[in-house]
Formats: C-alpha cells, structure tokens, sequence
C-alpha cells in the first residue's frame, strides 16, 4: 500500500478541553454592504472534531464555512488554522499562498462544481498535478483510491454531463479528499439534490466521518445525518452561535427555546 493511504488523516484526537484548537475564530464580523452576518462570533474546534452547523437560512453558516476555506474577508476579528492567521482585511488570503497550509481545508458546495470538459478521472487529478505537482501515475492512482471509496470507481472515464446529481457530488467529495486536507468542509451538499441521491451522498460523508479521524464541519438541514456524523452541533441565529453542545444536547434534549421552536418546525415540514 502506498504511503501516503497509511498515512491518511491518522491524528490523534483528544478532548477538546486538552488541546490547542485547529480552527479559532475569535470575535469575528463579517458584513456585506448594511448586513451583518456574522457578529462577534467566537469558536474552536480541536483536531479531529466533526462539527454539524444548523440555524435558519440566512443565520451566517455558510459564511463560516467561506471563512475557514479562505473564500471570504473578515471586517474584523480573527480567523486562525493551528496558529496561523487565515488573516483579516486586505490580507485575508495571505495564508493561503504560504506552503503547505492552502491544501490543509477542502471544500465541497452545494452545486458541484465539476470540470464540464475533464472526465471525472481528470477532474480528481487536476489538483494533485497542479497544486501537488504529482506525477501522472501518482494522481490516477490517488483519483481511482478515492473514486472507490465513494463507489465510482467504474464511473471514472464518464463525462460529468453523463452523470447524475448525487454522482457528481460523489466525485466532488472525491477530489476534495484527494488533496488529502486536514479539514473538510461540507456546504449544505445534498440541498440540490432528490431524495434517492440525498441518501447515496450522505452515506459517503457518513463513512469519511467514522472512518477517517479528520476535522469536519457540515452545514446541514438533515437532522437524522447530523445527530450521526457530529461529535458537536451549534445552532447559529442573526451570525451568533446561541445553542453548542453534542447532538444529544442540541438536537434530542435542547434546552434552549429557540432551538426547540427550530427542530419543532423541521418535524412539521
């Protein structure tokens, strides 16, 4: 076996109590234009920790995410990954020019982002040549080792367009996880797609989740996969984390009434 598979996201996780956090965001503003998104938003996530994001649409989710992956600006405050500035203002995006440290987040969005004119092959070796400076015979072993573990394996010379939904968001999962980050990122993934491949999606991220001991945090609407997949789930209103805790706190037993009138009103849909 190759070394860098034996070598894939082995970290030790330890309570979050008893190490320094991977991703600090510290009083945190994020505006556009007159809106405040986020409003002196503090977190920590130690290394490891699977972090679900749940809230109204509009409550600044998805902006955290942006944030950590370096797609966004601050107004003000502080975004930091194992101690080094994501940055603010003007120079937001200086950290991710500097070594190593622009492959550790992968991102995966809504929409799929796929290569129109690479085969699915292509698209997962694209980064790894480019970024990575692989050889060929490197990234096509590390695109079909992913492939298999979202089980598309046969799909690997198909065209994207010939696909549907949830097999292309499989491969976008897949060439996120070939740039081998230290944190991935999941973006409301299955809200563009129907039910049947809401279902294959998900049990993809569920695998990564239990199988890899990597740090992830999951914007989402699907409580079931949320209480599953995270170790913790913060509950954002007005770009303001109002309920933190585990899925059993949050999501089973909440006791904060807001978060009881949110789950209360997804059970009514």
């Amino acid at each position: 076996m190759a070394d860098w598979k034996k070598s894939t996201y082995q970290v030790e996780s330890l309570p979050s109590s008893l190490t320094t956090p991977l991703i600090s965001l510290a009083q945190v503003v994020k505006d556009y234009g007159d809106t405040r998104v986020l409003d002196h938003l503090n977190l920590a996530i130690p290394e490891g920790q699977k972090v679900a994001l749940i809230g109204p649409s509009g409550s600044g989710k998805s902006t955290v995410l942006r944030l950590i992956k370096g797609l966004e600006t601050v107004s003000n405050g502080t975004v930091t990954m194992d101690g080094a500035a994501v940055g603010s203002g003007r120079r937001q995006h200086r950290w991710f020019s500097r070594g190593p440290v622009r492959h550790q987040v992968g991102m995966v969005f809504q929409h799929f982002n796929l290569f129109p004119h690479l085969t699915v092959e292509q698209n997962i070796m694209e980064a790894p040549l480019r970024v990575l400076k692989l050889d060929v015979a490197q990234a096509r072993e590390r695109a079909h080792y992913y492939l298999q573990m979202v089980g598309l394996a046969h799909k690997a010379p198909a065209w994207p367009a010939t696909l549907s939904g949830g097999q292309q968001q499989r491969v976008a999962i897949a060439r996120a996880l070939a740039m081998q980050p230290r944190v991935m990122l999941f973006d409301e993934v299955t809200s563009a797609l129907d039910p049947e491949s809401v279902g294959e999606v998900l049990k993809v991220i569920r695998d990564v989740a239990h199988g890899q001991n990597m740090t992830m945090l999951l914007v989402t609407h699907e409580m079931s996969f949320a209480r599953d997949v995270a170790d913790r789930v913060l509950f954002m209103e007005k770009g303001k984390i109002i309920d933190d805790g585990t899925p059993e706190q949050v999501l089973v037993n909440p006791l904060n009434p807001r978060t009881r009138q949110f789950l209360n009103i997804l059970t009514e849909r």
